[in-house]
């Protein structure tokens, strides 16, 4: 049972990660910059660097209430702001 439910929690996870990056780069913001901004004490995030290479423009639509709702969902406060402070500027 714990098994189940720590890869359930691991695969949600990497569907906040996919939302994250597919939101950066419709509106072409460098996610590794915005997650270093937000976590300047981390190491590179290799998962995060993975789905950005396989992310695509515009292939899925990501408004940003619901990115910053999935990133809160998962604790992800600091990353929330920085995206919060970038969609100021669009």
């Amino acid at each position: 049972m714990n098994e189940k439910i720590i890869k359930q929690y691991q695969e949600d996870e990497n569907i906040m990660i996919h939302l994250f990056a597919q939101w950066c780069v419709n509106h072409d913001i460098n996610a590794a910059t915005l997650y270093k901004n937000a976590y300047s004490h981390q190491h590179d995030n290799g998962i995060l660097l993975n789905i950005i290479e396989e992310t695509e423009k515009d292939s899925l639509q990501v408004d940003t209430e619901t990115v910053i709702h999935v990133l809160q969902l998962f604790g992800n406060e600091d990353l929330a702001f920085e995206v919060s402070k970038a969609a100021l500027n669009f």
